[in-house]
């Protein structure tokens, strides 16, 4: 951090030529550098930020002379400006103190001779050494973020290195405002987290906010706490914790064996797009026992076990989960195509998710298939201890395989949103007809695009709900599940006509919105399912 004028006054080499302050403002202005002159023109030869050195020289012209001068100095942007008394002048004068203190430029008279060298050098001096300091503070992030992102640190791990090089709270949360990791500095983690949602509604991207993800599809935000000036160091640290955590979102993890490994590397291809061809994508998937000219079918299976404490223990019943896979397809002759990942649910519980590619040959029934296969599949899965509930989602059904690849991702949803319903039929599978509006919005729930609808659909209303500690949010929410029936809704919220109404004309201007309009109830309604769904206000 550069010094200022007054940490330049108060070095000893100033102190000891008994300095006097004729102006005093802005005297926490930076110094970039220290120029020593007595040339009356020196201004055409700085560029700002410079702490002036002279004997006086200019200040022994007439008045008008003295005043241009004062003002050169004002309009090149200098630091300040320290004059030794004795060689030209022995007092500067009212005039210069009022033109100083018009223009607010600091004025400072040396009474004593003093060796400008001396104030050179320990000013720049300590400028270097600042310079030298921001360097090593760079080398230092780099190397930290850099080593945190081979290793493959946790997300909590990145947010605590950034806490602690800015000695300061930060918080990672997605584009719902959700908190996916934080850690508090100077305070609690109760007082951080507060009413976050609404705390972080009201801070607009900028000082101390960071866009985290690739720049064109960010899906959350690193947000510093308490607010504070954007330095070089805030901007440095946040943007380099920001990366760390995209690499960190965007690494695959849990391979088990060769043949499974080329499994999964081959489903892996075809979902991101590596594989065009759908002539390669046969070719790979028939050399790993996948049978040709078949219709193929996109299969999801969630799975919800028991917290395991010990790693080691984790990765066996990992692998028993994907050898029960392997034995239910093989039980039923199926020819198949998997690949398992251990994962986190978005409440937080342990899981296992295996997506698979499954070849239906002959012209069969796909769903008298489906219901052989995924029978077996889940009495092989609920054998392995630590299982305690699995469910299948199935997607549609094509002829292509990089078409079925493509909907691995749906059927996932499904069965993630199939495992968080709390009463379910007995199903062998699930489609997408079979979890309701609900279910097909939690599908797309995570979705930066989704997101960002939602908040812009609501995030007026929300903003003024927490302005005016008011709660039309909540009028609008009853006012759409009863279709629009004003006369039922006052009787719900035990209120007047009148009063209602009044609600309703502030929520349509609030939102600009025609509340008797079809389409904007229907983007309302869509956008508070959303809502409810991140926020996990409701179970499904």
């Amino acid at each position: 951090m550069l010094l200022t004028v007054a940490d330049v006054l108060a070095t000893p080499v100033m102190q000891a030529g008994q300095p006097e302050v004729i102006c005093g403002a802005h005297m926490d202005r930076p110094v970039r550098w220290v120029h020593v002159s007595d040339q009356a023109d020196v201004a055409d030869l700085l560029v700002g930020a410079e702490l002036i050195l002279t004997t006086g020289q200019a200040l022994a012209a007439p008045e008008q002379a003295r005043i241009v001068y004062l003002r050169s100095l004002a309009a090149a942007g200098v630091a300040g400006l320290v004059v030794e008394l004795g060689s030209y002048v022995t007092e500067l004068g009212p005039v210069v103190a009022a033109t100083a203190a018009e223009l607010g430029l600091p004025v400072i008279v040396l009474h004593r001779v003093t060796r400008f060298v001396e104030i050179t050098e320990a000013v720049h001096r300590a400028i270097v050494a600042d310079q030298y300091a921001e360097l090593e503070f760079a080398r230092t992030v780099h190397e930290t973020f850099t080593e945190l992102s081979v290793r493959r640190a946790a997300l909590a791990e990145i947010v605590r290195t950034a806490a602690s090089m800015l000695d300061a709270s930060v918080v990672l949360e997605d584009l719902s405002h959700r908190v996916l990791a934080a850690t508090a500095r100077h305070t609690s983690s109760a007082a951080l987290l507060d009413d976050w949602e609404s705390v972080s509604r009201m801070l607009p991207d900028g000082a101390g906010v960071v866009g985290v993800g690739p720049h064109t599809q960010r899906w959350g935000r690193l947000i510093l706490r308490p607010e504070r000036a954007r330095t070089a160091r805030v901007g440095m640290v946040l943007e380099r914790a920001a990366q760390t955590i995209t690499l960190h979102r965007m690494i695959d993890k849990d391979r088990f064996g060769l043949h499974r490994q080329a499994q999964t590397g081959l489903i892996a291809d075809l979902v991101q797009g590596r594989v065009s061809d759908e002539r390669d994508a046969q070719a790979r998937a028939a050399a790993l026992g996948l049978h040709r000219r078949a219709r193929y079918v996109p299969l999801a299976i969630e799975i919800d076990t028991e917290s395991a404490s010990d790693p080691v223990a984790a990765q066996r019943r990992s692998e028993a989960i994907v050898e029960a896979v392997t034995h239910a397809l093989g039980l039923v002759d199926a020819s198949a195509l998997s690949a398992a990942q251990h994962r986190r649910t978005r409440a937080g519980a342990d899981g296992e998710q295996v997506t698979v590619i499954l070849a239906v040959t002959g012209g069969g029934d796909i769903d008298s298939r489906l219901t052989t296969v995924c029978s077996a599949v889940l009495a092989e899965v609920r054998r392995v201890d630590g299982v305690r509930r699995a469910v299948v989602g199935v997607g549609a059904a094509a002829d292509s395989l990089l078409d079925t690849a493509g909907r691995l991702a749906h059927a996932a949803g499904v069965a993630e949103v199939a495992l968080s319903m709390t009463a379910t039929p007995h199903r062998m599978f699930f489609r997408s007809a079979d979890i309701r509006l609900r279910g097909l919005l939690s599908l797309i729930r995570d979705e930066p695009g989704v997101q960002s609808f939602a908040e812009a659909e609501l995030g007026a209303l929300l903003r003024y709900d927490i302005r005016h500690t008011a709660d039309l949010t909540g009028t609008l929410r009853r006012f759409l599940d009863l279709a629009g029936n004003k006369t039922e809704l006052a009787k719900a919220l035990a209120i007047s006509r009148p009063t209602l109404y009044d609600r309703l004309a502030r929520i349509e201007r609030v939102l600009a919105v025609d509340l008797d309009d079809g389409e904007s109830r229907t983007s309302l309604h869509a956008a508070l399912l959303v809502r409810d769904l991140t926020a996990g206000s409701e179970r499904l």
